[in-house]
């Protein structure tokens, strides 16, 4: 399975490859990663190229434009004298200026015996004609100068990055400027990579009027090719490159000259990056553990940039750079994505805290046999004694002692407190009854401690899991080590007869809804309410929740009672907001229909119709049905929360959510559960686990619903450490509409 992951892998990033060998293909991100060869090695200039400057201070000492020649005429002299071994001009000398400037330079340029090289460009006719015009210096000036080109060709996006060797003006091949400084011959309109690594500021450089004025020291240009061009921001000539923004074009040309000097550059064959970076993708893919995979990815990395920028350094070939770097990268995605997606899945089938298979797992087996559910009865306690850490240590060591009497070697944690295992049919019940109790009667040991795990099993021979915990709750409630499940039983014939009455008590008003206050503990005002199902039966009375509800679930009628509930929520609502309470209101949504497009079309419809906003509505998952199928949950809870519906993670703290999920899921709120909240102002394990959550919930704009409050204490503790809202019995029971409308006016007269 791994290997195939692997070539599949590879193969991507083989395809990826070759589409980016293809023109234009991810051109932009080439572009953008190309500066990275420069930046990686900045290196000087080698002083053989001299800039001087028309600058902003010859600018203000000269005060016309064009300038006259005669300023050009005197520079010459001058730098012909300092011993300059050639002086090449990037300015514009096609036209004619002042006659006794034009004079005098053409006489400079004969005093300098050949020295001299002055510009040829092509250029635009005009505005509306896109012929292009070539533009040489004056004939006064040609005979005792050399002519070189000065085009500068810009990428499609307008960066310069390459510079001619040479080119044709006036139907005559001439070298490009930074070739003739370098004394380089290569054909006509063939171009070369501009070396960007050289720092443009280490550039040897005098102004312009200084060396007008003979303020300069000979020995800068002494035996050095000096260039002349403008660099002050007013003259234009100004062309965005790769690394260093936005430089004058005669700092190109040095720039170029400087590349050439050290060699022509050429470019190298895409396929040398392409199958460089293949090779060093396959360690980096085939890598078992992900510490060491990322540790082959960043070599990869490493080796592929290091390998083309020292070819590039020390030979003077370019290889692709970004090719090489986007196939590693987009190899790295592969693997991090593969890696997720084998981690979602194997999250789905286990349980967090202990590593053991969970529901989904056991689900999806094979086997077959006799059911068992073992019920781990005083689980709490020792996660209250010794931390939760060390009673998922607790669960795994009864596990381990578990899948020595399973048909397939496992234990599956099916609850946070009870575990299920296949038990063989080829032996009796009663006998691996006694090695269980053998097994599971000894003391664990954790952390160098014994400890006592309180263990209840129940056992069902027709393998069906469902009666095997029930059982299990008996042998527990009972206080017996184990018990036998059987459908002839009157609890099971009676929750049977329920549920055939359900629909019926729906339809004839028997489903009621209580609701229990949450308290707003920075106002101290009731801010929201639990909607609670209650079936007022005309003879058995109450029915407690916890007999019908889950029933309810297994048998497919939990839609019906859910819609029921909401209904019947959204009229209350409307009528206590009439009243002046703008108080909201909480519905449990089981997980069984987080997944169900006609229940989700079925509450769009109450939703539109209803008297109230959404906002007034909140829908309560529990921690552990909201992580059964988190692409479904997150879908279905992200359109309820996309209408204003706000959404609660209720018994948080139980399931075995990770928190990515926290992230993922469109919440409002977490409901901590009773089990952490109750003793929290008691015992300093519960108080760390309770203001980390509360913390951790802020932190990500959640507010934090405190369940189970029983005591003035417990409320002080809560109030202390920032808590949005309390919910129990010291705070109110569940009551009636009516009784709620009462306490709520009680509350607001208050």
């Amino acid at each position: 399975m791994r290997r195939s992951s692997n070539a599949l892998i590879l193969a991507a990033v083989a395809l990826i490859g070759l589409l980016l060998m293809i023109p234009g293909i991810a051109a932009p991100i080439k572009r953008a990663l190309e500066p990275l060869r420069f930046a990686t090695q900045p290196h000087p200039a080698s002083g053989r190229v001299v800039v001087v400057e028309m600058d902003a201070r010859s600018v203000a000492a000269i005060r016309r434009w064009p300038w006259p020649r005669d300023h050009y005429a005197t520079v010459v002299d001058r730098l012909a004298a300092a011993g300059a071994q050639t002086i090449v001009f990037d300015v514009d000398l096609s036209s004619a200026g002042d006659a006794t400037g034009d004079r005098a330079f053409a006489a400079a340029l004969t005093r300098a015996q050949g020295r001299v090289t002055l510009p040829t460009f092509g250029q635009q006719a005009s505005a509306g004609d896109q012929r292009n015009l070539d533009a040489l210096p004056l004939p006064a000036f040609r005979p005792a100068a050399s002519l070189a080109s000065v085009s500068v060709a810009p990428d499609v996006d307008g960066l310069v990055r390459a510079l001619p060797l040479a080119t044709i003006t006036a139907g005559v091949p001439r070298p490009s400027l930074s070739a003739f400084i370098a004394a380089r011959n290569g054909s006509v309109d063939a171009d070369y990579p501009v070396d960007f690594s050289i720092d443009p500021d280490t550039i040897p450089r005098l102004s312009f009027t200084a060396v007008e004025h003979g303020a300069f020291d000979p020995a800068m240009v002494r035996g050095r090719n000096v260039l002349i061009g403008a660099t002050a921001i007013e003259m234009g000539d100004r062309y965005p490159v790769p690394l260093h923004g936005v430089l004058p074009g005669v700092t190109i040309q040095a720039l170029g000259a400087e590349t050439l000097l050290r060699g022509i550059p050429t470019r190298g064959l895409s396929l040398f990056s392409y199958v460089l970076a293949l090779l060093l993708c396959v360690p980096a893919v085939r890598a078992r553990h992900r510490a060491v995979a990322a540790a082959a990815f960043v070599a990869a990395l490493t080796i592929q940039a290091v390998t083309v920028l020292a070819i590039q350094r020390w030979l003077a070939t370019y290889y692709p750079l970004g090719l090489g770097i986007i196939m590693i990268a987009a190899a790295a995605a592969l693997v991090v994505a593969r890696d997720i997606a084998r981690r979602f899945r194997d999250g789905r089938l286990r349980d967090e805290a202990t590593g053991l298979p969970n529901q989904r797992a056991l689900s999806l087996r094979g086997a077959t046999g006799v059911a068992a559910v073992v019920q781990l009865t005083n689980l709490e306690e020792v996660s209250a004694v010794l931390g939760a850490t060390e009673a998922a240590q607790a669960v795994l060591r009864t596990a381990e002692r578990l899948r020595l009497c399973s048909v397939d070697g496992a234990a599956y944690r099916i609850r946070s407190h009870q575990l299920a295992l296949t038990l063989p049919t080829t032996e009796i019940v009663e006998d691996v009854m006694a090695t269980l109790r053998a097994l599971l009667l000894q003391p664990v040991e954790i952390m160098g401690r014994k400890i006592d795990v309180a263990v209840a099993l129940g056992i069902a021979e027709d393998g069906d899991m469902v009666a095997a915990a029930l059982a299990a709750g008996e042998a527990a409630a009972a206080g017996a080590f184990w018990r036998r499940a059987a459908f002839n039983r009157s609890h099971l014939e009676s929750a049977v007869s329920l549920m055939g009455e359900l629909d019926a008590a729906i339809v004839a008003g028997q489903i009621e809804v209580h609701y229990q206050p949450k308290l707003a503990l920075a106002t101290d005002r009731i801010a929201s309410v639990e909607a609670l199902v209650r079936w007022r039966h005309p003879e058995r009375g109450f029915v407690s929740p916890g007999a019908f509800v889950p029933l309810a679930e297994q048998t497919d009628r939990i839609t019906a009672l859910t819609l029921h509930v909401l209904k019947t929520v959204i009229a209350d609502v409307a009528r206590w907001r009439e009243a002046g309470h703008e108080v909201s209101a909480a519905i449990n949504i089981s997980a069984r229909l987080l997944d169900a497009p006609a229940f989700v079309a079925d509450v769009d419809r109450l939703l539109d119709t209803a008297p109230v906003p959404p906002a007034a509505l909140i829908f309560e998952v529990t921690e552990s049905a909201a992580m059964a199928d988190p692409a479904k949950a997150v879908a279905t809870l992200t359109h309820f929360r996309a209408r204003g519906v706000a959404i609660s993670m209720d018994d948080y703290g139980t399931g075995q959510s990770t928190l990515s999920y926290l992230r993922e899921l469109p919440l409002s709120e977490l409901k901590i559960d009773r089990s952490f909240v109750q003793y929290a102002h008691e015992r300093e394990n519960d108080a760390k686990l309770v203001r980390s959550t509360i913390d951790l919930a802020h932190a990500l704009g959640l507010k934090v619903v405190a369940e189970g409050i029983e005591d003035a204490a417990n409320l002080a503790f809560l109030r202390a450490h920032r808590c949005d809202y309390a919910q129990g019995y010291f705070i109110d029971r569940p009551m009636p509409f009516e009784a709620l409308i009462a306490r709520l006016a009680e509350r607001a007269a208050a």
